[in-house]
């Protein structure tokens, strides 16, 4: 799930996760800029057992992303497609790290279907997956060409190009400028366009975005990768190379500590910390555990400040758009494409 880049710094600095106390929510979050990481803070001491669980993590990623490549057909409803990658996913061991996106044409990410959605899959559908196991995460995506169209096939070519570039050029000690440089060069090449303002990520446990982003363009940063998990994900597009914000997704994330008055919220803030601590969930997985009442419970947490309500993100030319995306492990002896 990709990070809409808003500067130097990450906009999600997850730290730690989140906690009920006395129906109260406890969220540590970093003020850190991407300049100031260390090593200490980003990379690390991945114990063999932890790099097994993302391993695995990785490999049911991985087939889920086949599944969902065999079941999609162009006019089926996008909640059915949700509902059974999402099944997928805890049929094979795993639990969703997000909401599965689903995002049509110049809609570039954060798009998922709610409890009633109507909408069908058609045009170049980006399937972007995440999956965890007690905290470790995967995080993936394809792009799906539903109306057999040439500059669909081309824009989805040269984001897989652009990431085995990129995946092959990722290395302790590269740089993020040479990330991008090398992203941006070969999207360009093949005469498409990077978007410049979404970017990939670290990740920590339960952390989806902690705190380094990875750019799709040159951006001149010396910055140097250091051991840890990271998702690299370019977007390409034939429209101008930026996204804007949509209309809201239905998709959040626990922000900050508080509580709310009332009693049935306070159960809803208490199941969302319990359960998603700081990853992202939607509001149709809150309908399909409390009804409508929990849809309301959830704009009272929201109306309290407690959440981030992620929007969708729309190429700003309402260009289309293609993305693809792996999750590499970089240790001092080896480097891990999870899932792959």
């Amino acid at each position: 799930m990709t990070e809409k880049h808003y500067g130097d710094s990450s906009g999600f600095g997850f730290k730690n996760k989140a906690s009920t106390q006395t129906n109260k929510i406890s969220v540590k979050t970093s003020s850190k800029s991407q300049e100031e990481e260390t090593d200490s803070d980003n990379s690390s001491s991945f114990s063999s057992k932890d790099i097994e669980t993302l391993k695995k993590a990785g490999h049911i990623a991985s087939q889920v992303v086949s599944y969902a490549k065999s079941i999609i057909k162009p006019g089926m409803p996008l909640l059915e497609i949700a509902e059974k990658i999402e099944a997928k996913i805890h049929e094979l061991g795993a639990k969703p790290a997000f909401p599965v996106n689903l995002s049509i044409n110049e809609t570039a990410a954060h798009s998922t279907p709610s409890y009633n959605d109507e909408s069908l899959a058609s045009g170049l559908l980006k399937v972007d997956v995440g999956v965890h196991i007690s905290g470790f995460i995967a995080d993936t995506a394809i792009s799906i060409d539903l109306e057999n169209s040439e500059e669909n096939k081309k824009l989805i070519d040269a984001a897989s190009k652009a990431l085995n570039k990129a995946v092959s050029h990722f290395s302790l000690s590269s740089t993020l400028n040479s990330i991008g440089s090398t992203i941006e060069k070969e999207i360009k090449s093949l005469g498409f366009q990077p978007i410049a303002n979404l970017s990939g990520h670290s990740i920590e446990p339960y952390n989806l975005h902690s705190g380094i982003t990875i750019p799709n363009i040159e951006n001149s940063s010396t910055f140097e990768i250091s051991q840890g998990l990271y998702a690299i994900e370019p977007f390409t597009t034939n429209g101008l190379g930026s996204v804007r914000d949509g209309k809201p997704s239905g998709i959040y994330h626990l922000e900050k500590a508080g509580s709310v008055r009332d009693s049935f919220a306070r159960e809803v803030l208490e199941f969302i910390a319990e359960e998603y601590q700081t990853l992202p969930f939607c509001s149709r997985w809150i309908h399909k555990k409390f009804g409508s009442r929990g849809l309301l419970a959830l704009r009272q947490i929201e109306s309290a400040g407690l959440l981030h309500h992620y929007p969708q993100l729309i190429e700003k030319g309402n260009g289309k758009v293609a993305q693809a995306e792996h999750t590499i492990l970089l240790t001092d002896k080896e480097k891990i494409i999870t899932t792959q």
